[in-house]
């Protein structure tokens, strides 16, 4: 075995660390398991859970509770390595972690439990992930790092170590000697030449005897200002990456400080404290302790930048040292040195910090574990909702016919209700859709349209002058006291004259709000058939058509009916004509008299000047006649006007959606050939696009699931 993390004595270091690792942690176990049953109350809430997960996901955190129970007891000095009494717990929780990485589960929204090592320019980051991994990564003047570099260190039994890099879909076998060459040029196919960076990562899997089982995201050091051959805004692409990779809260901010700097002014740590202010997910490397010891002890035991999960302060390998020799050099500089030996040993050297990180990385990943199974299931059950709502991919013309009758038939049924029916439920809060009710409502205006147009506004001032010019120019040599029937048809003909262009003008609107409630239905039913749609909305601006021009050739002979014909069997005629004829002896006894005042007051009329009768005599009282002859069947011809309107109306509607709209679709969807089913067949590229990538989410959703599943499994058999 490798004697990397060994310095020939014991090393003390308390494993309670993982919760608390400023030490001293004094009500953290009440915290923990209050936290813990809080996460047994949401998992047995959660209705997404089945019942085995929620038995897993609750033994789980139990496991948790009994860590830290356990971790708290005094525990003696562990001789070194430390971290190898920890990788057969933590390889399994780590393997699941980098095998979702590796699936691209963030891409989901899912995120997971991060070690993100960040750090100014020149700060040291390399040499500290060196000794980690004990290997050599690129070196040189300016960014080193141009792309993030997910390090996953595996302690390996076999004395030969392998080493490779993926990225962009690419496997790179190198070796400790030559792997600085394989990352830079990695790093080039992913970045380009020069000192320009990119978001997209490259993976070095490092599998080496005596390593700890870390998996770390390295991301570029923090520089403000740019050198030549880098982009003027390096300082805000940098910054970019580095904040996606540690805003999530799985992430754990591993900041990496020179000992030769102030701490709170560092780059790194105001990313940092942006966002995590109380600094309980960022534990603080400081290197190059060596370099600059003065006042180091309380620089590291004040925390004035809120470092909550304390710091560890390391020795940089110097020249061609051995990592064993480093480590050695390192024991001895902290150990006799007058002001660093003055630092607690819990808080000195790599095998700590290798300690530390995997603690803290075990216990992220057993924190987060059931939150990411729930979040699993969840997008798992709910993009399998959504592509069940997907229109079935259609392979014959036989599924594409029987799909068009489906849609067919729903937009029939939905017409029913709201046209036919007047029922609500489909469209509860959609009062232009309430069909019935908007229909009644324009019925109602065209009726009283009707009456305002036929009202006579000059009827006080020149009350019977009309009737008088008909009845003179309408005599003929023949009996007195009969009233020509062609004066009666002149004065009809003029009042429909009137009045002409309001049915044809409510025909239009009405034809016009079925159109537009028919698109509405047909968008609703026809939406995941974008194919079907535009087809469809031709048939039914083509057999709404058909059916306004039918209900104008209606109308048109209803108007010339009237026009023409002065007929009615309503007995309310003769009741209306004789009620008003009652007020003829009070008229003519005001018109005869020329010392009564010149007006004339009834229920009908209102108030009207007489004075212009007084010399028409005989005449005056035929108009009289006249005039309400033609009122009472005015008021017969408009009622029936609007009933016939109501009767046709709802007889069309009828007509439409039971037997016209079938008809109508069925010619212009299939067209001569069957063109139109055919092209059903050809899925629209945005329905295409969205179910390719439903089914590439959900197939990634299902191998995550079942990750998670076998080690939840497999941690559920250890508890037992």
């Amino acid at each position: 075995m490798s004697t990397l993390f060994k310095y020939g004595s014991k090393v003390s270091f308390p494993l309670a660390y993982a919760h608390n690792i400023k030490m001293g942690g004094g009500g953290r176990s009440n915290s923990s398991k209050r936290k813990a049953s809080l996460l047994k109350h949401e998992n047995n809430e959660n209705p997404l859970l089945s019942d085995d997960s929620r038995r897993k996901s609750n033994r789980l955190i139990s496991s948790q509770e009994q860590d830290v129970e356990e971790e708290e007891k005094p525990m003696e000095n562990i001789q070194a390595p430390i971290i190898f009494s920890y990788n057969d717990r933590i390889r399994p929780l780590l393997d699941v972690v980098d095998r979702l990485r590796h699936l691209k589960i963030t891409e989901e929204g899912i995120q997971l439990p991060t070690i993100v090592v960040v750090g100014d320019q020149s700060s040291g980051k390399s040499s500290v992930l060196e000794s980690l991994a004990g290997i050599s990564l690129p070196r040189g003047q300016g960014i080193c790092t141009r792309a993030p570099l997910i390090m996953r260190l595996q302690n390996h039994h076999n004395s030969q170590p392998e080493i490779f890099l993926e990225y962009a879909g690419t496997i790179v076998h190198t070796d400790e000697e030559h792997i600085a060459d394989a990352i830079t040029a990695a790093t080039v196919a992913i970045a380009g030449k020069g000192k320009g960076i990119s978001n997209n990562p490259l993976t070095l899997i490092v599998k080496k005897e005596g390593v700890p089982d870390l998996t770390m995201v390295d991301l570029p050091g923090i520089t403000r200002v740019p050198v030549p051959g880098q982009p003027e805004d390096i300082y805000e692409q940098i910054s970019k990456i580095i904040m996606e990779f540690i805003t999530p809260e799985e992430s754990i901010i591993l900041n990496v400080l020179s000992a030769s700097v102030d701490f709170s002014t560092c780059e790194s740590i105001r990313m940092s404290q942006r966002v995590d202010k109380t600094g309980q997910r960022t534990l603080a490397v400081v290197t190059k302790a060596d370099k600059s010891p003065e006042g180091l002890p309380e620089k590291v035991s004040g925390d004035d930048v809120y470092i909550g999960l304390g710091y560890v302060c390391v020795r940089n390998r110097v020249g061609d040292e051995s990592y064993e020799q480093a480590r050695v050099e390192e024991a001895r500089l902290f150990e006799n040195h007058p002001l660093l030996s003055r630092i607690n040993k819990s808080m000195v050297g790599i095998p700590v910090l290798a300690q530390k990180l995997v603690q803290i990385q075990a216990m992220i990943i057993m924190k987060c574990l059931p939150d990411i199974v729930r979040k699993i299931n969840h997008k798992l059950s709910a993009n399998v909702d959504d592509l069940n709502r997907l229109p079935k991919n259609l392979t014959s013309v036989a599924e594409a016919m029987a799909s068009f009758m489906c849609v067919l038939g729903s937009c029939k049924e939905s017409l029913r209700k709201i046209l036919v029916r007047g029922e609500l439920d489909e469209y509860p809060d959609e009062i232009e859709m309430h069909c019935t009710a908007r229909l009644a409502e324009m019925l109602d205006k065209f009726s009283d349209e009707l009456r305002s147009k036929s009202f006579e506004r000059n009827r006080k001032s020149n009350f019977l002058l009309e009737e008088i010019n008909v009845l003179e120019e309408n005599r003929s040599i023949g009996l007195p006291n009969f009233s020509p029937r062609a004066a009666f048809l002149t004065l009809l003909q003029k009042k429909a004259k009137e009045i002409y262009n309001t049915p044809f003008d409510f025909v239009d609107k009405i034809w016009s709000y079925i159109e537009e409630v028919m698109d509405s239905v047909l968008r609703r039913h026809s939406d995941n058939y974008p194919q079907l749609l535009s087809s469809s909305k031709r048939a039914a601006h083509n057999v709404v058509a058909k059916k306004r021009k039918l209900s104008v050739d209606w109308v048109t002979d209803i108007m010339e009916m009237e026009k023409l014909t002065d007929y009615t069997c309503n007995p309310d005629y003769v009741a209306a004509w004789s009620k008003l004829m009652a007020y003829q002896g009070q008229f003519m006894a005001v018109v005869k008299n020329p010392n009564n005042p010149p007006t004339f007051k009834n229920d009908v009329f209102g108030e009207v000047n007489v004075a212009h009768l007084r010399g028409h005599g005989k005449i005056a009282e035929e108009a009289f006649d006249m005039k309400m002859r033609i009122t009472a069947y005015w008021d017969i011809v408009l009622r029936r006007l609007v009933d016939c309107m109501a009767l046709h109306l709802n007889f069309s509607v009828q007509n439409l959606v039971n037997k016209d709209m079938e008809v109508e679709f069925i010619n212009e969807v299939m067209g001569p050939q069957g063109d139109g089913v055919k092209r059903m067949l050809e899925e629209s590229p945005s329905v295409a696009k969205k179910r390719r990538r439903l089914m590439s989410s959900i197939k990634l959703l299902k191998e995550s699931k079942d990750v998670v599943d076998n080690i939840m499994d497999r941690i559920a058999t250890d508890i037992d």
